[in-house]
């Protein structure tokens, strides 16, 4: 989810229920972090608590440091990751590719744990491929190394995010281990989200690609899981001051130019569930600048809800 679950993206979420919304993933490799990028990803100003820094690294001592130096600016739970499958992270030995090496896994998560006062979760892969599907391994490791919450996606590294998610392996490391375990693939809507729960016996549920364009997913499932009744639609008028409001705090937060540009990936998403919206799609990956992408967007957005009004009267 780098490149999404940003900040501005984050407080929505959570407002919409979201129980935790780590933030990007920030490398160990604290050299890095002068570059904007890693910046903004450290910024958590106005975030509501419990702030979630993920991490990613291979070498102990630095994820450690990088761990303690969070905690420091204010981290209020680490996550770390071992379960991204990009070709650029595992290239660097992190990610899932961690899942390779057991007894660097219990060292990473030893120095971790030993050196923050927060608690410290764990996110990993069912395992590196089909034939090492060793989830139930790693989440022991975890669990005896002080992890106190462990989230498994569905799928090994090799699958990426291609197939389907399993969750046989995710019901396996849950009866392994007595940390919270949270499943996560392909939880798109309210009632996979029950199934799944039932099936593995977890704790918990992640979405992640589920909430591309439909941040409010997450009132739904809760609605679903504790009142066991489904929420009513939003109208259009709230989709469109949600999404208003998502792009004045990505600019805000952005600035002019890198704003309009992270923007046309949100708008994307929102406007893929609209009708007759390919041409303004097309019109607002085009625009240069946010006041045109703005202007665009609530024009389109406008006439949206003007039709379900006139629908209605």
């Amino acid at each position: 989810m780098a490149g999404v679950t940003d900040r501005p993206f984050r407080i929505l979420c959570r407002q919409f229920g979201a129980g935790l919304a780590a933030s990007e993933m920030l490398t160990s490799d604290t050299r890095l972090w002068t570059t904007p990028k890693s910046r903004r990803r450290m910024d958590h100003e106005g975030e509501p608590e419990p702030r979630v820094v993920q991490l990613a690294g291979s070498e102990p001592g630095a994820l450690a440091e990088a761990a303690r130096l969070n905690v420091e600016l204010g981290a209020q739970i680490i996550d770390i990751n071992m379960g991204c499958p990009a070709k650029k992270v595992c290239g660097k030995a992190c990610g899932s590719a961690l899942m390779k090496d057991e007894s660097l896994v219990a060292r990473l998560l030893d120095a971790v744990v030993n050196a923050v006062s927060v608690p410290v979760t764990l996110k990993i892969r069912t395992g590196w491929d089909a034939q090492h599907r060793n989830g139930a391994s790693i989440a022991r490791i975890a669990e005896a190394s002080g992890i106190q919450a462990l989230a498994v996606h569905g799928r090994t590294r090799q699958d990426f995010y291609t197939g389907v998610a399993e969750y046989e392996t995710i019901r396996e490391i849950k009866s392994a281990v007595r940390i919270p375990v949270i499943a996560n693939g392909d939880i798109d809507v309210p009632e996979k989200a029950r199934a799944v729960l039932d099936f593995t016996r977890a704790d918990g549920v992640m979405l992640g690609r589920a909430c591309h364009g439909a941040p409010w997913i997450f009132r739904a499932v809760n609605s679903y899981l504790t009142a066991e009744k489904s929420t009513a639609a939003l109208a259009r008028a709230e989709v469109r001051a949600i999404i208003l409001s998502h792009l004045e705090a990505l600019y805000a937060f952005y600035g002019e130019d890198t704003g309009v540009r992270i923007a046309r990936k949100h708008l994307g998403w929102y406007f893929a569930s609209l009708p007759d919206s390919v041409a303004t799609r097309a019109s607002l990956m085009a625009a240069a600048t946010t006041a045109s992408q703005f202007a665009l967007a609530r024009g389109h957005l406008d006439g949206w809800v003007d039709d379900e009004a006139a629908q209605a009267a």
